[in-house]
C-alpha cells in the first residue's frame, strides 16, 4: 500500500508532463502576452504546486513517521525529473527568456555523473549513504528560482549571470557528493561488498 508521502511524490512526477505540455503547446501565448496570458499563470501555478509537493512529502513523512524505502527512492528522482525537464524545455522552447544551453548541459552532466557515481560506489561498497549538504540545497533552490526567472524576467543579462551563479553552486554540490561517495569506498579494493 502506497502511503501518503509517496502519493504526494507521485503527484510531482505526474505534474511534470503537464508543465512540459504548457510550455510546448502554449509558448507563443506565454511569450507574446506574458502576464496577460492565462497559460502563463497556469504554468506558474502548476510548477509552484509541484515545488510545494517537494517540501510537503518530506514534512508529511516525518510528521506521520511514514518514511518508506520506495518514497526515499522516488523523492530525488521526482525532483530531478521536474527540475531538469522544465529547465530543458525552457532552454529549447522560447517562453520569453530561454535558459542558456551551457547551463542546462552542465546540470544534465552533473546529474549523470552523480547518478553513475552513486551506482558504481554502491556496487563496490555494497551500499551508499547519501548525505545532503547545505550547498546542495542552495543549488536546488537556485535551480528552481532560475526557472521562475526564465518565465517572469525579461532581462537576458540577469538570467545569464544568475545561471553562472547557479552553475557554481551546482558544481560545488556535485564535488561534495562525489567526495562523500569516495570516502565510503572500502580501503581494500578486493574486499567483498557488505550489506548494511
Amino acid at each position: 500500500m502506497i502511503n501518503l508521502p509517496t502519493k504526494i511524490t507521485v503527484l510531482r512526477i505526474l505534474l511534470t508532463p503537464i508543465i512540459f505540455y504548457l510550455i510546448f503547446n502554449h509558448n507563443q501565448s506565454i511569450r507574446d502576452n506574458f502576464n496577460q496570458s492565462p497559460y502563463f499563470y497556469l504554468l506558474l501555478v502548476t510548477f509552484s504546486i509541484a515545488i510545494i509537493t517537494d517540501a510537503l512529502d518530506g514534512y508529511v513523512s516525518r510528521r506521520l513517521n511514514q518514511i518508506s524505502r520506495i518514497g526515499t527512492f522516488l523523492d530525488p528522482i521526482a525532483d530531478k525529473i521536474l527540475i531538469f525537464s522544465t529547465s530543458a524545455a525552457l532552454t529549447f522552447i522560447d517562453c520569453g527568456n530561454p535558459l542558456p544551453i551551457y547551463y542546462t548541459t552542465l546540470i544534465f552532466a552533473r546529474e549523470i555523473i552523480q547518478i553513475s557515481g552513486a551506482i558504481t560506489i554502491g556496487s563496490i561498497a555494497g551500499d551508499i549513504e547519501i548525505n545532503h549538504h547545505i550547498i546542495g540545497k542552495v543549488a536546488t533552490m537556485m535551480q528552481v528560482l532560475i526557472i521562475y526567472g526564465s518565465l517572469i524576467l525579461r532581462s537576458e543579462s540577469v538570467i545569464f549571470y544568475f545561471s553562472v551563479l547557479t552553475s557554481f553552486f551546482s558544481i560545488c554540490a556535485a564535488i561534495l557528493y562525489i567526495y562523500n561517495g569516495l570516502i565510503q569506498l572500502p580501503n581494500n579494493p578486493n574486499a567483498v561488498p557488505t550489506k548494511q
